[in-house]
Protein backbone atom coordinates (compact mmCIF):
# COMPACT_ATOMS: atom_id res chain seq x y z
CA UNK A 1 0.00 0.00 0.00
CA UNK A 2 1.34 3.45 -0.92
CA UNK A 3 2.03 6.09 1.68
CA UNK A 4 -1.17 8.08 1.00
CA UNK A 5 -3.50 5.18 0.24
CA UNK A 6 -3.02 3.72 3.70
CA UNK A 7 -4.73 6.77 5.18
CA UNK A 8 -7.86 6.53 2.99
CA UNK A 9 -9.32 3.34 1.57
CA UNK A 10 -12.92 2.32 0.89
CA UNK A 11 -11.91 -1.32 1.33
CA UNK A 12 -10.07 -1.04 4.65
CA UNK A 13 -11.17 1.71 7.02
CA UNK A 14 -9.84 1.90 10.58
CA UNK A 15 -12.56 1.04 13.07
CA UNK A 16 -12.04 4.43 14.71
CA UNK A 17 -13.48 5.99 11.52
CA UNK A 18 -16.89 5.65 9.84
CA UNK A 19 -16.82 3.18 6.93
CA UNK A 20 -20.50 3.47 5.98
CA UNK A 21 -23.12 6.24 6.32
CA UNK A 22 -25.31 3.86 8.36
CA UNK A 23 -22.68 3.55 11.07
CA UNK A 24 -22.57 5.50 14.33
CA UNK A 25 -19.89 5.83 16.96
CA UNK A 26 -20.32 3.07 19.52
CA UNK A 27 -19.73 3.36 23.25
CA UNK A 28 -16.09 2.26 22.90
CA UNK A 29 -15.25 4.99 20.37
CA UNK A 30 -15.26 2.83 17.25
CA UNK A 31 -17.95 2.82 14.57
CA UNK A 32 -20.61 0.12 14.19
CA UNK A 33 -23.89 -0.37 12.37
CA UNK A 34 -27.09 0.50 14.23
CA UNK A 35 -29.98 -1.89 14.75
CA UNK A 36 -33.48 -0.70 13.98
CA UNK A 37 -35.85 -0.26 16.93
CA UNK A 38 -37.61 -3.58 16.35
CA UNK A 39 -34.33 -5.50 16.55
CA UNK A 40 -33.45 -3.57 19.69
CA UNK A 41 -36.84 -4.47 21.17
CA UNK A 42 -36.01 -8.17 20.74
CA UNK A 43 -32.60 -7.70 22.34
CA UNK A 44 -34.14 -6.02 25.37
CA UNK A 45 -36.97 -8.54 25.77
CA UNK A 46 -34.46 -11.40 25.76
CA UNK A 47 -31.35 -9.94 27.42
CA UNK A 48 -32.73 -7.12 29.55
CA UNK A 49 -30.42 -4.40 30.85
CA UNK A 50 -29.59 -5.52 34.40
CA UNK A 51 -26.00 -4.79 35.32
CA UNK A 52 -25.42 -2.53 32.30
CA UNK A 53 -22.29 -3.10 30.24
CA UNK A 54 -18.60 -2.20 30.45
CA UNK A 55 -19.29 1.13 28.76
CA UNK A 56 -22.90 1.88 29.71
CA UNK A 57 -24.40 2.08 33.19
CA UNK A 58 -27.45 0.00 34.10
CA UNK A 59 -29.57 3.17 34.41
CA UNK A 60 -28.50 4.63 31.05
CA UNK A 61 -28.97 1.33 29.21
CA UNK A 62 -32.41 0.82 30.78
CA UNK A 63 -33.57 4.34 29.90
CA UNK A 64 -32.24 3.98 26.36
CA UNK A 65 -34.20 0.75 25.89
CA UNK A 66 -37.33 2.25 27.46
CA UNK A 67 -37.24 5.09 24.91
CA UNK A 68 -36.84 2.51 22.15
CA UNK A 69 -39.94 0.67 23.39
CA UNK A 70 -41.87 3.95 23.42
CA UNK A 71 -40.89 4.64 19.82
CA UNK A 72 -42.03 1.16 18.79
CA UNK A 73 -45.32 1.66 20.64
CA UNK A 74 -45.88 4.93 18.82
CA UNK A 75 -45.12 3.30 15.47
CA UNK A 76 -47.17 0.10 15.92
CA UNK A 77 -48.29 -0.63 19.46
CA UNK A 78 -50.25 -3.75 18.56
CA UNK A 79 -47.11 -5.26 17.02
CA UNK A 80 -45.16 -4.52 20.22
CA UNK A 81 -47.75 -6.30 22.36
CA UNK A 82 -47.75 -9.31 20.02
CA UNK A 83 -43.96 -9.49 20.22
CA UNK A 84 -43.97 -9.23 24.01
CA UNK A 85 -46.46 -12.11 24.22
CA UNK A 86 -44.59 -14.21 21.66
CA UNK A 87 -41.22 -13.99 23.41
CA UNK A 88 -42.62 -14.27 26.93
CA UNK A 89 -45.09 -17.10 26.30
CA UNK A 90 -42.60 -19.19 24.32
CA UNK A 91 -39.99 -19.06 27.09
CA UNK A 92 -37.32 -17.67 24.77
CA UNK A 93 -36.03 -15.14 27.31
CA UNK A 94 -34.02 -16.06 30.43
CA UNK A 95 -36.22 -13.82 32.59
CA UNK A 96 -39.73 -12.46 32.21
CA UNK A 97 -38.93 -9.09 33.81
CA UNK A 98 -38.21 -7.17 30.56
CA UNK A 99 -41.46 -8.41 28.99
CA UNK A 100 -43.44 -7.35 32.07
CA UNK A 101 -41.83 -3.91 32.02
CA UNK A 102 -42.55 -3.48 28.30
CA UNK A 103 -46.16 -4.61 28.82
CA UNK A 104 -46.56 -2.00 31.59
CA UNK A 105 -45.32 0.67 29.16
CA UNK A 106 -47.83 -0.55 26.57
CA UNK A 107 -50.62 -0.43 29.16
CA UNK A 108 -49.85 3.28 29.56
CA UNK A 109 -49.78 4.03 25.83
CA UNK A 110 -51.50 7.14 24.44
CA UNK A 111 -53.51 4.80 22.20
CA UNK A 112 -56.68 3.33 23.68
CA UNK A 113 -56.41 0.27 21.39
CA UNK A 114 -52.84 -0.41 22.52
CA UNK A 115 -53.81 -0.10 26.19
CA UNK A 116 -56.65 -2.56 25.63
CA UNK A 117 -54.35 -5.01 23.83
CA UNK A 118 -51.76 -4.80 26.63
CA UNK A 119 -54.30 -5.47 29.38
CA UNK A 120 -55.86 -8.29 27.36
CA UNK A 121 -52.39 -9.89 27.21
CA UNK A 122 -51.84 -9.61 30.97
CA UNK A 123 -52.65 -13.26 31.76
CA UNK A 124 -50.38 -14.49 28.94
CA UNK A 125 -47.35 -12.52 30.10
CA UNK A 126 -47.95 -12.40 33.86
CA UNK A 127 -48.41 -16.09 34.52
CA UNK A 128 -47.64 -16.10 38.25
CA UNK A 129 -48.49 -13.96 41.23
CA UNK A 130 -44.93 -12.61 41.27
CA UNK A 131 -45.30 -11.51 37.64
CA UNK A 132 -48.55 -9.73 38.52
CA UNK A 133 -46.91 -7.88 41.41
CA UNK A 134 -44.04 -6.83 39.12
CA UNK A 135 -46.54 -5.50 36.60
CA UNK A 136 -48.43 -3.56 39.28
CA UNK A 137 -45.22 -2.00 40.57
CA UNK A 138 -44.11 -0.99 37.07
CA UNK A 139 -47.41 0.25 35.65
CA UNK A 140 -48.10 2.67 38.49
CA UNK A 141 -45.04 4.66 37.42
CA UNK A 142 -46.56 5.24 33.98
CA UNK A 143 -50.29 5.78 34.58
CA UNK A 144 -53.05 6.00 37.16
CA UNK A 145 -55.30 3.21 38.44
CA UNK A 146 -58.26 3.86 36.16
CA UNK A 147 -61.19 1.56 35.48
CA UNK A 148 -59.52 -0.25 32.58
CA UNK A 149 -56.42 -1.15 34.60
CA UNK A 150 -58.52 -2.29 37.57
CA UNK A 151 -60.63 -4.45 35.23
CA UNK A 152 -57.51 -5.94 33.67
CA UNK A 153 -56.18 -6.95 37.08
CA UNK A 154 -59.60 -8.34 38.06
CA UNK A 155 -59.61 -10.52 34.91
CA UNK A 156 -56.30 -12.04 36.00
CA UNK A 157 -58.12 -13.40 39.07
CA UNK A 158 -61.49 -14.12 37.46
CA UNK A 159 -60.13 -16.12 34.51
CA UNK A 160 -58.31 -18.70 36.62
CA UNK A 161 -59.80 -21.98 37.79
CA UNK A 162 -60.24 -22.09 41.54
CA UNK A 163 -57.46 -24.63 42.20
CA UNK A 164 -55.01 -22.74 39.99
CA UNK A 165 -55.79 -19.44 41.70
CA UNK A 166 -55.53 -21.05 45.15
CA UNK A 167 -52.01 -22.21 44.25
CA UNK A 168 -51.03 -18.69 43.14
CA UNK A 169 -52.33 -16.87 46.22
CA UNK A 170 -50.74 -19.36 48.63
CA UNK A 171 -47.36 -19.68 46.88
CA UNK A 172 -46.88 -16.03 45.89
CA UNK A 173 -48.41 -14.07 48.75
CA UNK A 174 -46.44 -10.84 48.38
CA UNK A 175 -43.55 -9.45 46.36
CA UNK A 176 -42.21 -6.02 45.36
CA UNK A 177 -44.23 -4.29 48.05
CA UNK A 178 -47.52 -5.69 46.73
CA UNK A 179 -49.83 -8.45 47.94
CA UNK A 180 -52.95 -10.12 46.56
CA UNK A 181 -54.86 -8.31 49.28
CA UNK A 182 -53.74 -4.96 47.82
CA UNK A 183 -54.63 -5.88 44.25
CA UNK A 184 -58.00 -7.43 45.10
CA UNK A 185 -59.02 -4.32 47.01
CA UNK A 186 -58.03 -2.19 44.04
CA UNK A 187 -59.58 -4.34 41.33
CA UNK A 188 -62.71 -5.81 43.01
CA UNK A 189 -62.79 -9.14 41.13
CA UNK A 190 -66.16 -10.84 40.57
CA UNK A 191 -67.45 -13.05 43.41
CA UNK A 192 -66.61 -16.13 41.32
CA UNK A 193 -64.07 -17.29 43.92
CA UNK A 194 -65.69 -15.58 46.90
CA UNK A 195 -64.33 -17.89 49.62
CA UNK A 196 -60.79 -17.52 48.31
CA UNK A 197 -61.09 -13.75 47.98
CA UNK A 198 -62.34 -13.41 51.54
CA UNK A 199 -59.45 -15.55 52.80
CA UNK A 200 -56.94 -13.31 51.01
CA UNK A 201 -58.31 -10.06 52.43
CA UNK A 202 -58.84 -11.56 55.89
CA UNK A 203 -62.64 -11.38 55.88
CA UNK A 204 -64.89 -13.94 57.53
CA UNK A 205 -66.68 -16.57 55.44
CA UNK A 206 -69.99 -16.29 57.32
CA UNK A 207 -72.81 -13.93 56.37
CA UNK A 208 -72.08 -10.40 57.50
CA UNK A 209 -73.05 -6.77 57.19
CA UNK A 210 -70.52 -4.04 56.43
CA UNK A 211 -71.11 -0.31 56.59
CA UNK A 212 -70.14 1.48 53.37
CA UNK A 213 -70.32 5.22 53.99
CA UNK A 214 -74.01 5.92 54.63
CA UNK A 215 -75.38 2.44 53.87
CA UNK A 216 -75.07 -1.14 55.07
CA UNK A 217 -73.96 -3.84 52.61
CA UNK A 218 -75.05 -7.44 53.16
CA UNK A 219 -72.54 -10.23 52.31
CA UNK A 220 -73.87 -13.76 52.12
CA UNK A 221 -72.00 -16.74 53.48
CA UNK A 222 -69.52 -18.34 51.08
CA UNK A 223 -68.64 -22.02 50.47
CA UNK A 224 -65.71 -23.77 52.06
CA UNK A 225 -62.15 -22.82 51.16
CA UNK A 226 -60.34 -24.74 48.38
CA UNK A 227 -58.61 -27.85 49.68
CA UNK A 228 -55.11 -26.39 49.19
CA UNK A 229 -55.90 -23.30 51.26
CA UNK A 230 -57.58 -25.28 54.01
CA UNK A 231 -54.53 -27.57 54.08
CA UNK A 232 -52.21 -24.56 54.21
CA UNK A 233 -54.03 -23.23 57.25
CA UNK A 234 -53.50 -26.64 58.86
CA UNK A 235 -49.83 -26.55 57.86
CA UNK A 236 -49.33 -23.21 59.61
CA UNK A 237 -50.62 -24.76 62.85
CA UNK A 238 -48.55 -27.98 62.52
CA UNK A 239 -45.96 -28.47 65.25
CA UNK A 240 -44.49 -31.91 64.44
CA UNK A 241 -42.28 -33.07 61.59
CA UNK A 242 -44.54 -36.02 60.86
CA UNK A 243 -47.56 -33.76 60.46
CA UNK A 244 -45.72 -31.39 58.12
CA UNK A 245 -44.52 -34.28 55.94
CA UNK A 246 -48.03 -35.74 55.79
CA UNK A 247 -49.53 -32.41 54.69
CA UNK A 248 -46.84 -31.92 52.01
CA UNK A 249 -47.59 -35.35 50.56
CA UNK A 250 -51.33 -34.79 50.73
CA UNK A 251 -51.47 -31.30 49.20
CA UNK A 252 -48.26 -30.96 47.15
CA UNK A 253 -47.04 -27.85 48.98
CA UNK A 254 -43.97 -26.04 47.63
CA UNK A 255 -40.96 -25.04 49.71
CA UNK A 256 -42.17 -21.41 49.87
CA UNK A 257 -45.19 -22.59 51.88
CA UNK A 258 -43.26 -24.55 54.53
CA UNK A 259 -42.78 -23.00 58.01
CA UNK A 260 -39.15 -21.91 58.52
CA UNK A 261 -38.68 -24.23 61.52
CA UNK A 262 -38.90 -27.30 59.23
CA UNK A 263 -36.89 -26.10 56.21
CA UNK A 264 -33.64 -27.85 57.17
CA UNK A 265 -35.23 -31.28 57.54
CA UNK A 266 -34.19 -33.99 55.09
CA UNK A 267 -37.61 -35.62 55.55
CA UNK A 268 -39.35 -32.40 54.49
CA UNK A 269 -37.22 -32.03 51.36
CA UNK A 270 -37.72 -35.72 50.55
CA UNK A 271 -41.47 -35.07 50.53
CA UNK A 272 -41.13 -31.82 48.57
CA UNK A 273 -38.96 -33.26 45.79
CA UNK A 274 -41.58 -35.80 44.74
CA UNK A 275 -43.88 -33.11 43.24
CA UNK A 276 -41.46 -30.19 42.98
CA UNK A 277 -41.79 -28.14 39.75
CA UNK A 278 -38.74 -28.54 37.53
CA UNK A 279 -37.72 -24.87 37.71
CA UNK A 280 -37.85 -25.01 41.51
CA UNK A 281 -35.84 -28.25 41.44
CA UNK A 282 -33.05 -26.58 39.46
CA UNK A 283 -33.00 -23.63 41.87
CA UNK A 284 -32.88 -25.85 44.97
CA UNK A 285 -30.21 -28.38 44.00
CA UNK A 286 -27.76 -26.80 46.44
CA UNK A 287 -30.23 -27.02 49.34
CA UNK A 288 -31.16 -30.59 48.46
CA UNK A 289 -27.47 -31.48 48.54
CA UNK A 290 -26.67 -29.56 51.73
CA UNK A 291 -29.39 -31.38 53.72
CA UNK A 292 -28.05 -34.72 52.47
CA UNK A 293 -30.89 -35.73 50.16
CA UNK A 294 -28.78 -35.54 47.01
CA UNK A 295 -25.80 -37.76 47.73
CA UNK A 296 -23.74 -40.41 45.93
CA UNK A 297 -25.99 -43.26 44.73
CA UNK A 298 -29.10 -41.87 46.43
CA UNK A 299 -32.62 -42.26 45.02
CA UNK A 300 -32.98 -38.47 44.94
CA UNK A 301 -29.89 -38.12 42.75
CA UNK A 302 -31.34 -40.65 40.30
CA UNK A 303 -34.68 -38.81 40.31
CA UNK A 304 -33.02 -35.46 39.51
CA UNK A 305 -30.99 -37.06 36.72
CA UNK A 306 -34.12 -38.52 35.18
CA UNK A 307 -36.07 -35.26 35.26
CA UNK A 308 -33.20 -33.17 33.84
CA UNK A 309 -32.78 -35.64 30.98
CA UNK A 310 -36.27 -34.96 29.56
CA UNK A 311 -36.34 -32.38 26.75
CA UNK A 312 -40.15 -32.31 26.85
CA UNK A 313 -40.19 -31.68 30.59
CA UNK A 314 -37.65 -28.86 30.28
CA UNK A 315 -39.68 -27.25 27.50
CA UNK A 316 -43.01 -27.64 29.29
CA UNK A 317 -41.60 -26.09 32.47
CA UNK A 318 -40.00 -23.23 30.47
CA UNK A 319 -36.59 -23.98 32.00
CA UNK A 320 -34.30 -21.59 30.15
CA UNK A 321 -30.73 -22.64 29.24
CA UNK A 322 -29.38 -19.66 31.20
CA UNK A 323 -31.04 -20.97 34.39
CA UNK A 324 -29.26 -24.28 33.83
CA UNK A 325 -25.94 -22.56 33.11
CA UNK A 326 -26.28 -20.48 36.28
CA UNK A 327 -27.22 -23.59 38.26
CA UNK A 328 -24.21 -25.44 36.86
CA UNK A 329 -21.74 -22.63 37.63
CA UNK A 330 -23.16 -22.13 41.14
CA UNK A 331 -23.59 -25.80 42.03
CA UNK A 332 -20.06 -26.71 40.91
CA UNK A 333 -18.68 -23.94 43.17
CA UNK A 334 -20.11 -25.55 46.32
CA UNK A 335 -21.16 -22.33 48.02
CA UNK A 336 -23.86 -19.75 47.43
CA UNK A 337 -23.40 -16.31 45.90
CA UNK A 338 -25.35 -14.86 48.83
CA UNK A 339 -25.68 -16.31 52.32
CA UNK A 340 -23.64 -19.01 54.00
CA UNK A 341 -25.01 -22.16 52.36
CA UNK A 342 -22.29 -24.70 51.48
CA UNK A 343 -22.45 -28.18 49.97
CA UNK A 344 -20.29 -30.85 48.36
CA UNK A 345 -21.21 -31.02 44.64
CA UNK A 346 -22.42 -34.42 43.44
CA UNK A 347 -20.71 -35.38 40.17
CA UNK A 348 -23.84 -36.92 38.62
CA UNK A 349 -25.81 -33.69 39.16
CA UNK A 350 -23.07 -31.63 37.52
CA UNK A 351 -23.16 -33.96 34.51
CA UNK A 352 -26.98 -33.85 34.40
CA UNK A 353 -27.01 -30.03 34.42
CA UNK A 354 -24.42 -29.97 31.64
CA UNK A 355 -26.51 -32.26 29.45
CA UNK A 356 -29.75 -30.41 30.27
CA UNK A 357 -28.24 -27.11 29.11
CA UNK A 358 -28.04 -28.38 25.52
CA UNK A 359 -31.45 -30.03 25.69
CA UNK A 360 -33.10 -26.73 26.63
CA UNK A 361 -32.33 -25.23 23.23
CA UNK A 362 -34.36 -26.10 20.15
CA UNK A 363 -33.30 -29.41 18.59
CA UNK A 364 -30.69 -28.85 15.88
CA UNK A 365 -29.41 -30.65 12.82
CA UNK A 366 -25.87 -30.14 11.45
CA UNK A 367 -25.70 -27.57 8.66
CA UNK A 368 -23.02 -29.48 6.75
CA UNK A 369 -21.08 -26.19 6.43
CA UNK A 370 -17.61 -25.16 7.60
CA UNK A 371 -18.08 -22.90 10.61
CA UNK A 372 -15.68 -20.67 12.52
CA UNK A 373 -16.92 -19.90 16.03
CA UNK A 374 -15.31 -16.63 17.13
CA UNK A 375 -15.64 -15.57 20.76
CA UNK A 376 -15.00 -11.98 21.77
CA UNK A 377 -13.03 -12.36 25.00
CA UNK A 378 -12.09 -8.69 25.34
CA UNK A 379 -12.35 -6.73 28.57
CA UNK A 380 -15.78 -5.27 27.85
CA UNK A 381 -17.26 -8.78 27.58
CA UNK A 382 -16.37 -9.53 31.20
CA UNK A 383 -18.55 -6.77 32.61
CA UNK A 384 -22.27 -6.94 33.36
CA UNK A 385 -24.44 -10.04 33.32
CA UNK A 386 -26.82 -11.85 31.00
CA UNK A 387 -30.36 -11.10 32.22
CA UNK A 388 -29.03 -10.36 35.70
CA UNK A 389 -27.68 -13.89 36.27
CA UNK A 390 -24.95 -13.58 38.96
CA UNK A 391 -21.52 -14.45 37.58
CA UNK A 392 -22.72 -15.14 34.02
CA UNK A 393 -20.98 -12.40 32.06
CA UNK A 394 -21.33 -11.98 28.27
CA UNK A 395 -17.86 -13.57 28.01
CA UNK A 396 -18.98 -16.73 29.82
CA UNK A 397 -22.37 -16.83 28.12
CA UNK A 398 -20.83 -16.60 24.66
CA UNK A 399 -18.68 -19.66 25.39
CA UNK A 400 -21.77 -21.58 26.48
CA UNK A 401 -23.74 -20.59 23.36
CA UNK A 402 -20.82 -21.45 21.09
CA UNK A 403 -20.75 -24.95 22.54
CA UNK A 404 -24.33 -25.50 21.36
CA UNK A 405 -23.11 -25.12 17.77
CA UNK A 406 -19.92 -27.06 18.48
CA UNK A 407 -21.96 -30.03 19.70
CA UNK A 408 -24.07 -29.93 16.55
CA UNK A 409 -21.70 -29.14 13.69
CA UNK A 410 -19.24 -31.61 12.16
CA UNK A 411 -16.75 -29.12 10.69
CA UNK A 412 -16.03 -26.27 13.05
CA UNK A 413 -13.13 -24.36 14.52
CA UNK A 414 -13.18 -22.05 17.57
CA UNK A 415 -11.08 -18.98 18.33
CA UNK A 416 -11.04 -16.27 20.98
CA UNK A 417 -10.01 -12.75 20.03
CA UNK A 418 -8.91 -9.82 22.16
CA UNK A 419 -6.81 -6.81 21.25
CA UNK A 420 -3.88 -6.55 23.61
CA UNK A 421 -3.88 -10.20 24.67
CA UNK A 422 -0.83 -12.40 24.37
CA UNK A 423 -2.28 -14.56 21.62
CA UNK A 424 -0.90 -17.15 19.27
CA UNK A 425 -1.64 -15.16 16.12
CA UNK A 426 -1.48 -11.44 15.30
CA UNK A 427 -2.20 -9.93 11.86
CA UNK A 428 0.59 -8.14 10.08
CA UNK A 429 0.35 -4.39 10.54
CA UNK A 430 -2.03 -4.67 13.50
CA UNK A 431 0.59 -4.09 16.17
CA UNK A 432 1.28 -0.80 17.88
CA UNK A 433 2.95 0.47 14.72
CA UNK A 434 -0.34 -0.05 12.88
CA UNK A 435 -3.83 1.09 13.79
CA UNK A 436 -4.82 0.99 17.44
CA UNK A 437 -3.42 -1.39 20.05
CA UNK A 438 -1.97 -4.87 19.76
CA UNK A 439 -4.43 -7.40 18.32
CA UNK A 440 -4.27 -11.11 18.82
CA UNK A 441 -6.34 -14.23 18.38
CA UNK A 442 -6.12 -17.55 20.19
CA UNK A 443 -7.32 -20.83 18.65
CA UNK A 444 -9.40 -22.51 21.36
CA UNK A 445 -8.66 -26.14 22.11
CA UNK A 446 -12.15 -26.94 23.34
CA UNK A 447 -14.09 -30.10 22.62
CA UNK A 448 -17.80 -30.96 22.59
CA UNK A 449 -16.85 -33.84 24.86
CA UNK A 450 -15.78 -31.40 27.55
CA UNK A 451 -18.23 -30.43 30.23
CA UNK A 452 -19.55 -26.92 29.90
CA UNK A 453 -17.98 -25.78 33.16
CA UNK A 454 -14.56 -26.90 31.88
CA UNK A 455 -15.03 -24.85 28.69
CA UNK A 456 -16.11 -21.83 30.76
CA UNK A 457 -12.96 -22.22 32.85
CA UNK A 458 -10.77 -22.30 29.73
CA UNK A 459 -12.37 -19.09 28.43
CA UNK A 460 -11.88 -17.37 31.78
CA UNK A 461 -8.12 -17.98 31.60
CA UNK A 462 -7.67 -16.11 28.30
CA UNK A 463 -6.16 -12.62 28.84
CA UNK A 464 -8.47 -9.70 28.15
CA UNK A 465 -7.95 -6.46 26.24
CA UNK A 466 -9.64 -4.25 23.67
CA UNK A 467 -11.98 -5.33 20.88
CA UNK A 468 -11.27 -6.02 17.21
CA UNK A 469 -14.14 -8.01 15.67
CA UNK A 470 -12.38 -8.16 12.28
CA UNK A 471 -9.77 -10.60 13.60
CA UNK A 472 -11.67 -13.84 12.85
CA UNK A 473 -11.96 -13.01 9.14
CA UNK A 474 -8.35 -11.79 8.93
CA UNK A 475 -7.15 -14.93 10.69
CA UNK A 476 -9.04 -17.25 8.32
CA UNK A 477 -7.69 -15.40 5.29
CA UNK A 478 -4.10 -15.44 6.57
CA UNK A 479 -4.23 -19.14 7.46
CA UNK A 480 -6.01 -20.15 4.25
CA UNK A 481 -8.96 -21.61 6.15
CA UNK A 482 -12.08 -22.49 4.16
CA UNK A 483 -15.00 -21.01 6.12
CA UNK A 484 -18.62 -20.94 4.99
CA UNK A 485 -19.88 -19.05 8.04
CA UNK A 486 -18.29 -16.92 10.74
CA UNK A 487 -20.30 -16.89 13.99
CA UNK A 488 -19.07 -13.99 16.11
CA UNK A 489 -20.26 -13.76 19.73
CA UNK A 490 -19.71 -10.16 20.84
CA UNK A 491 -21.04 -7.00 22.48
CA UNK A 492 -20.33 -5.20 19.16
CA UNK A 493 -18.20 -2.52 20.87
CA UNK A 494 -15.37 -3.00 18.35
CA UNK A 495 -12.77 -0.24 17.96
CA UNK A 496 -9.18 -1.47 17.81
CA UNK A 497 -8.55 -2.68 14.26
CA UNK A 498 -7.32 -1.17 10.97
CA UNK A 499 -10.28 -2.62 9.04
CA UNK A 500 -13.99 -2.94 9.84
CA UNK A 501 -15.41 -6.46 10.33
CA UNK A 502 -17.76 -6.21 7.32
CA UNK A 503 -14.84 -5.06 5.14
CA UNK A 504 -12.72 -7.95 6.40
CA UNK A 505 -15.50 -10.35 5.40
CA UNK A 506 -15.73 -8.82 1.91
CA UNK A 507 -11.95 -9.10 1.64
CA UNK A 508 -12.12 -12.76 2.67
CA UNK A 509 -14.81 -13.45 0.06
CA UNK A 510 -12.72 -11.85 -2.71
CA UNK A 511 -9.56 -13.68 -1.67
CA UNK A 512 -11.09 -17.16 -1.34
CA UNK A 513 -14.04 -17.09 -3.73
CA UNK A 514 -16.22 -18.45 -0.88
CA UNK A 515 -19.55 -16.68 -0.35
CA UNK A 516 -18.94 -16.72 3.38
CA UNK A 517 -21.69 -15.57 5.75
CA UNK A 518 -21.44 -13.71 9.02
CA UNK A 519 -23.72 -14.36 11.99
CA UNK A 520 -23.39 -11.80 14.77
CA UNK A 521 -24.63 -12.98 18.16
CA UNK A 522 -25.29 -9.86 20.24
CA UNK A 523 -24.63 -10.49 23.91
CA UNK A 524 -25.78 -7.12 25.33
CA UNK A 525 -28.91 -4.99 24.84
CA UNK A 526 -27.17 -2.10 23.07
CA UNK A 527 -28.16 -0.74 19.66
CA UNK A 528 -24.96 -1.71 17.83
CA UNK A 529 -24.01 -4.54 15.47
CA UNK A 530 -21.03 -5.31 13.25
CA UNK A 531 -23.40 -6.86 10.67
CA UNK A 532 -24.05 -4.71 7.61
CA UNK A 533 -27.85 -4.54 7.21
CA UNK A 534 -27.44 -4.12 3.42
CA UNK A 535 -25.56 -7.42 3.07
CA UNK A 536 -27.90 -10.42 2.74
CA UNK A 537 -25.01 -12.64 3.84
CA UNK A 538 -24.94 -11.12 7.32
CA UNK A 539 -27.37 -11.81 10.16
CA UNK A 540 -27.77 -10.36 13.64
CA UNK A 541 -29.34 -12.56 16.36
CA UNK A 542 -29.85 -12.15 20.09
CA UNK A 543 -27.60 -14.10 22.44
CA UNK A 544 -29.29 -16.62 24.74
CA UNK A 545 -32.51 -16.59 22.81
CA UNK A 546 -33.53 -20.27 22.89
CA UNK A 547 -34.46 -19.96 19.21
CA UNK A 548 -31.12 -18.39 18.19
CA UNK A 549 -29.14 -21.59 17.41
CA UNK A 550 -31.90 -22.86 15.08
CA UNK A 551 -32.18 -19.47 13.35
CA UNK A 552 -28.41 -19.39 12.91
CA UNK A 553 -28.35 -22.92 11.48
CA UNK A 554 -31.16 -22.17 9.01
CA UNK A 555 -29.35 -19.02 7.83
CA UNK A 556 -26.02 -20.82 7.42
CA UNK A 557 -27.66 -23.75 5.66
CA UNK A 558 -29.61 -21.62 3.13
Amino acid sequence: MTFYARFLSKKATPQSHRADPKQEQNHAGGFSFVLDDWQRLDRFLILGSEGGTYYVSERTLSLDNARCIERCLAADGARVVRRIVEISDSGRAPKNDPAIFALALAAASDSLDVRKAALAALTLVCRTGTHLFQFAESVQHFRGWGRALRSGIARWYNDKAEDALAYQVVKYQQRNGWSHRDLMRLSHPDPKHAALYRWVVGAQAEARQVKRRDRMVQYAAVPHLPKLVAGYEELKRADTLQEVVRLIREHGFTHEMIPSAFKDSIEVWAALIMRMPLTALVRNLAKLTSVGLIAPNSWATALVEERLASRDALRKARVHPLALLLALVTYKRGRGVRGGLEWTPERRIVDALDAAFYLAFDALEPTGKRVLLALDVSGSMDCGTIAGAPGVTPRIASAAMAMVSARTEREWHAVGFSSGAAGEWSPKGHGRNGWGSNSSLVPLSISPRQRLDDVVGAIRRIPMGGTDCALPMLYAAARGLAVDAFCVFTDNETWAGSIHPHQALEQYRRQTGIAAKLVVVGMTATKFSIANPDDAGMLDVVGFDTAAPAVMADFIRA
